[in-house]
């Protein structure tokens, strides 16, 4: 057999991070694989967003968040894989998981917590021939940089959380932004829709969905949008500088899982649990997106705590007698050498 591992985390979003970071604090051997090139999952998604409902944390940019998150997961030096996608979970005789991956690799874990939040995520396109030729210039499905958008023209297409998202982030860069929604009324949160309502740079298109784009001289960029309005079968004709599309993302979650080892799902897709990350399955835990219970808090911050419960049973159902929560970080002998090295660079400076 190859390495064992305590614990095997699959996927290195916030929770699988978290994950890994614990259970390093928590004395467990520990493994993380990550489908993707990068550590970080959706939060990069939204690298110059600011988030501000961290707790203790003041508000700070998307990607140095996730930077954070990687440093803190790497505190105790935990086997790190990226760009590997887990394919296969069985049980062999000897009550040991083997983690079969895309590139026909067996990885062994006394447990395992699923943190694969969303799958692998991809955005859905824009359905409209030849769109794809804009990508690499004005069409984007993510943002990276905000700078690109200063005094500009934008539609953004969405009416969900990650569209008027990025609505608001652009009210004090863009020069006009148009927001164009296929249905009736905005899905979004309600103070980030009001905060756009105040602004006069802002036009609503409601039950308006994009048709046609035209192209430049050079057929590099787009320059105009075709609109249809569905309630009057109006169309429309807007000069644009870019466009930013937000119709939600598409999941691939094909992991399987042995016979004997299936979990309960809720709608075809989230782990079925308990707030202990407990799943169906005897030592298989998860945290985070990927995981259903009653009183679960879908937000960020929820995907700590997640964590936390999931390394926590995890600890306990290899090792039974171990506390059932680990110390806290104040206390914890783990950190005093940290902390006395933290200190002197501190009294340096």
């Amino acid at each position: 057999m190859s390495e064992l591992f305590d614990v095997t985390i699959i996927g290195g979003g916030p929770a699988g991070l978290y994950s890994t970071f614990y259970s390093g604090l928590r004395n467990m051997k520990t493994k993380l694989i990550e489908s993707q090139a990068q550590l970080g999952g959706k939060v990069l998604l939204y690298p110059e967003k600011m988030i501000w409902d961290a707790g203790g944390q003041p508000p700070i940019l998307a990607h140095k968040f996730a930077e954070q998150l990687i440093n803190q997961a790497k505190t105790f030096h935990p086997t790190i894989l990226t760009n590997t996608k887990v394919d296969f979970i069985e049980k062999d005789s000897n009550n040991v998981f083997v983690i079969t991956t895309n590139d026909g690799s067996k990885h062994y874990s006394k447990s395992i917590i699923m943190a694969n939040g969303g799958g692998i995520i991809n955005p859905q396109k824009l359905e409209i021939e030849g769109a794809e030729k804009y990508e690499m210039t004005n069409l984007h499905y993510t943002v990276q940089s905000l700078k690109p958008f200063h005094n500009k023209r934008v539609l953004v297409s969405g009416g969900g959380n990650g569209a008027i998202d990025w609505a608001v982030e652009l009210l004090d860069i863009a020069e006009e932004i148009i927001v164009a929604y296929r249905k009736d009324q905005l899905s979004a949160h309600e103070a980030q829709v009001v905060r756009l309502q105040e602004s006069k740079k802002v036009t609503f298109l409601l039950n308006t969905t994009i048709e046609r784009l035209i192209a430049n001289k050079e057929k590099t960029k787009v320059k105009q949008v075709v609109l249809k309005k569905h309630d009057t079968d109006q169309t429309l004709l807007h000069g644009i500088d870019h466009i930013i599309v937000s119709h939600g993302y598409n999941r691939d979650a094909s992991l399987e899982f042995a016979n004997n080892s299936a979990l309960k799902l809720k709608d075809n897709y989230y782990y079925e649990g308990t707030a202990t990350g407990k799943t169906s399955q005897e030592g298989i835990f998860a945290a985070g997106d990927i995981l259903s219970y009653e009183g679960k808090v879908n937000l960020l911050v929820g995907a700590f705590q997640d964590a936390v419960n999931a390394v926590n049973s995890a600890k306990t159902y290899i090792e039974p007698t171990a506390d059932k929560i680990g110390m806290v970080s104040s206390h914890n002998e783990k950190f005093q050498e940290k902390n006395r090295q933290l200190i002197k660079q501190m009294l340096v400076q």
